[in-house]
């Protein structure tokens, strides 16, 4: 009795380091969407420290003379060293493209505010690292008791996030270059799905009536989330081309500029609400309107709507600024609870082999 009580305590501890590493990394997203609305990408020019201290200056005095040609520097070595490993592996055109981008020779003048920014997102980065890798020491143990996908998905996870640290030194050297930053947003959001996976494991879940239709259904509407995603992430690249040309000016303007991907964008928001929408319609239909799938599914009714009104807003009142990071944060929320809605449907009896 009291081993099995001991062993329901550390579950439920897993589990709460579970939850906890899944809202930071929700919180690096939102502060990541920040970073990029304030346009403090680039406001520490190197990686892992920031202008070579672990605790950034407040003001350019402490920095030295020629500090912007000493990190353009550090940055086209760092670039070359990568366009040498793209060129063994055969990406030779990206390679070249890396080496000859002329915006990784621009230094950004200092700016205290946007390099604290940047500062505060690469700590909630360190948090989520700690995390993951207490996920991982917990997870231990499971690989003992004939649960060795618990440890491997951990273990999955932590190695993600190392690439996703790579990855953010990466788009740092090559001074925010956008398809990085769209990946490295991506690789985030399936580091999310990962912990859900998880957590879904440990904990006991109502049995949800299996229905193919809805399952189905719902990959899809998981599937165009993600190409939505990437849609806006592909939006903001060229709102910051725009916002560039126009010297941060003139945002009633930016709208206009964009190309055809923006009205993609927006369409899809209403494809998406259409498809979730039908899956609740069908469960009204079968009566089955309550439990914990049901209030899943109508919480992400709620946030897409939310996304298409902050979307209608950001279009008609020239972007405000601190609506893009809400923006983003509810796009990454919804797609998590997608995800996790169809665990639910998913799970075909209740998950109580861990407690046993």
């Amino acid at each position: 009795m009291a081993s099995q009580k001991n062993n329901s305590r550390y579950i439920n501890l897993f589990r709460k380091c579970g939850v906890l590493t899944v809202f930071s990394v929700y919180i690096l997203i939102l502060v990541g969407g920040i970073v990029r609305s304030t346009g403090a990408g680039m406001g520490c020019p190197d990686w892992p420290k920031c202008f070579g201290n672990w605790v950034p200056p407040t003001s350019e005095s402490q920095l030295p003379e020629n500090y912007e040609q000493y990190y353009t520097q550090k940055r086209v070595e760092k670039n070359q060293k990568l366009a040498g490993y793209l060129n063994t592996l055969g990406f030779t055109s990206l390679a070249e493209k890396i080496t000859n981008d002329p915006l990784v020779l621009e230094e950004q003048p200092f700016n205290a505010t946007k390099t604290w920014i940047e500062y505060v997102n690469r700590l909630v980065g360190v948090v989520i690292g700690l995390f993951i890798f207490a996920t991982l020491v917990f997870s231990i143990p499971f690989a003992f008791q004939n649960k060795i996908s618990y440890f491997m998905l951990a273990l999955l996870a932590f190695v993600l996030v190392g690439i996703e640290g790579w990855i953010g030194s990466v788009v740092v050297s090559t001074n925010l270059l956008p398809w990085m930053i769209t990946l490295h947003m991506i690789l985030a959001l399936f580091i999310v799905l990962i912990l859900e996976k998880l957590i879904f494991k440990v904990i006991n879940h109502q049995e949800v009536d299996s229905n193919g239709t809805v399952k189905v259904i719902l990959w899809v509407g998981l599937v165009l989330s993600l190409l939505q995603i990437i849609l806006g992430t592909q939006v903001r690249e060229s709102i910051d081309e725009i916002a560039l040309a126009l010297g941060g000016d003139q945002r009633d303007l930016w709208i206009g500029e964009l190309g055809m991907g923006f009205y993609i964008h927006r369409t899809f928001s209403l494809l998406i609400f259409a498809v979730h929408a039908y899956v609740a319609w069908i469960c009204y239909k079968m009566g089955k309107t309550s439990g914990e799938f049901w209030k899943w599914l109508k919480w992400i009714l709620i946030i897409i709507a939310i996304e298409i009104v902050s979307g209608a807003i950001m279009a008609y009142f020239a972007i405000p600024a601190v609506l893009q990071p809400v923006h983003l944060f509810c796009a990454a929320i919804m797609f998590g609870i997608q995800y996790w809605v169809i665990l639910l449907i998913s799970n075909k009896k209740k998950v109580s082999a861990v407690n046993e």
